[in-house]
């Protein structure tokens, strides 16, 4: 198993320089948005100074900037979203952006600014990144800012956010961020073609789901050709996004009260189904030709769309180029999106960056506070999904989005797994060890690691954490 750990220490490091991979740069066009819709902030009223000890009239003409990462269509919607607020916003504060790539680069450009300057005001990233810079006293506790009578926000607003996604940015009492955006891996179910192989719901248990896959793979092998004797059940996906809800599904989990633990026996019994699964051709490795190390199988949206898997793992994000493939290839098959089954129990991981403030002075903070409050509101939150695909950050914004729900049935059975989702651990080092829990998994299936020897995989996962960690 020496190999192994080589092997996982390798491309940890590789990983976590290109984990978000190229992105799209924000376009530099900020169409116009109708006027009427969440576009103007009211003026705090009920004290001419609020308690956060700023006067309304300290924001007048305070210009900041924001580092974010966004792509693709969540970058287009931030961009249009900033250009109606410094249009709108009654104190004519200018919000200018910086992209920086991807997640990796943000949080390098970041380490260096702290150093040497300038430093952003507010920086869009992930929870466990934001934990390195609060170490070094950069980041600003937003409670004042959320409880504060005038500037922050009402209890029922906060409560109107899932806990899931509102207690991430919570540490040790202090608010290191709010959720910006948040996403999930699910696995894609064929409804129409498990009907026809005789299920007529989704699988709720492991054994529910191994029975459909080892099914869909049997339907391949009653035909005449040999050649497609391994399809048919789940396209095998390493990505750490995926493996950590497989092993919650199973009573499982990364972390124990000191620190890492993979070697638990739920994690062996989680990893041992999927390997079985894997040696029973219920479940098969799709090769991606441009990124043979890849820890999932990349966007194989033809072979979900032509059958020739009942289950496949995608981000929620990537929903219209699941439905987009299907529509090419002419099927009319039914699907949706489910959660990872597990024994006893279903689960979902979700993750994404947060909005961040780095020290700076006051009257920027709380103009950067503002610039956040705002786009957190119910409407413009309904925008940010409608373009973007991702889950709602609150309760409210569902009423604007009941007819993007019916458009679009996948994300509405996405929304309502919520309920059986999880966070990732909250520690700085998880941006590197979960790289680990992915390298792990994927030597299982590319060495083809017989079921008795998972146990030596889960004690080199241990060390490489630990080793990790301790650096």
């Amino acid at each position: 198993m020496r190999l192994f750990r080589i092997l996982s220490l390798t491309l940890t490091a590789a990983l976590v320089f290109s984990a978000c991979g190229p992105a799209t740069p924000a376009p530099a066009s900020t169409p116009e948005l109708v006027a009427g819709t969440a576009t103007a902030i009211a003026a705090p009223t009920t004290t001419p100074v609020p308690a956060i000890g700023l006067a309304p009239a300290s924001l007048r003409g305070v210009r900041i900037q924001v580092w974010h990462a966004f792509s693709g269509a969540s970058a287009e919607i931030f961009t249009s979203r900033l250009a109606r607020f410094n249009s709108v916003n009654e104190w004519d504060i200018i919000v200018d952006q910086a992209w920086q790539g991807d997640q990796p680069s943000l949080f390098e450009a970041v380490n260096a600014a702290l150093e040497s300057g300038p430093r952003p005001d507010l920086v869009i990233a992930l929870p466990e990144q934001t934990l390195v810079w609060d170490a070094s006293g950069a980041v600003v506790d937003l409670t004042p800012y959320v409880s504060d009578p005038d500037w922050g926000l009402a209890a029922g607003e906060v409560a109107d956010f899932p806990s899931v996604f509102w207690q991430q940015d919570e540490v040790n009492g202090r608010r290191l961020g709010v959720p910006a955006e948040r996403s999930a891996r699910y696995l894609f179910y064929n409804v129409t073609w498990a009907r026809e192989l005789g299920f007529n719901s989704p699988p709720v248990t492991a054994d529910d789901f191994s029975e459909q896959a080892c099914a869909a793979n049997a339907s391949f092998r009653a035909d005449a050709s040999e050649q497609n004797d391994g399809y048919g059940g789940w396209i095998v996906d390493a990505d750490w996004q995926t493996v950590h809800p497989w092993l919650l599904a199973f009573g499982g989990g990364v972390t124990d009260s000191g620190g890492y633990l993979f070697q638990t026996d739920p994690n062996l019994a989680a990893l041992e189904f999927l390997k079985t699964l894997k040696d029973n051709a219920c479940a098969w490795m799709a090769a991606d030709p441009e990124n043979p190390f890849a820890t999932h199988p990349g966007p194989f949206y033809e072979q979900f769309a032509n059958r020739s898997a009942l289950f496949i793992t995608g981000d929620l994000t990537e929903a219209a180029a699941f439905s987009a493939a299907l529509t090419r290839l002419g099927s009319t098959d039914e699907w949706t999106a489910i959660p990872f089954p597990g024994p006893e129990a279903q689960a979902v991981t979700v993750y994404g960056p947060s909005y961040t403030l780095l020290e700076s002075t006051p009257e920027r903070q709380l103009a950067a506070w503002v610039f956040v409050r705002w786009l957190l509101s119910p409407e413009n939150q309904a925008d940010w999904v409608e373009a973007a695909g991702t889950l709602p950050l609150r309760a409210a914004t569902l009423d604007l989005l009941a007819g993007y729900r019916s458009a679009h049935p996948q994300w509405g059975a996405a929304v309502d797994a919520l309920s059986l989702a999880h966070g990732v651990p909250q520690r700085a080092d998880w941006r590197t060890v979960r790289y680990v829990l992915a390298d792990g998994t994927l030597s299982i299936f590319r060495m083809d690691v017989p079921v008795s020897d998972i146990p030596n995989v889960l004690a080199e996962m241990d060390a490489t954490a630990e080793e990790i960690s301790n650096k």
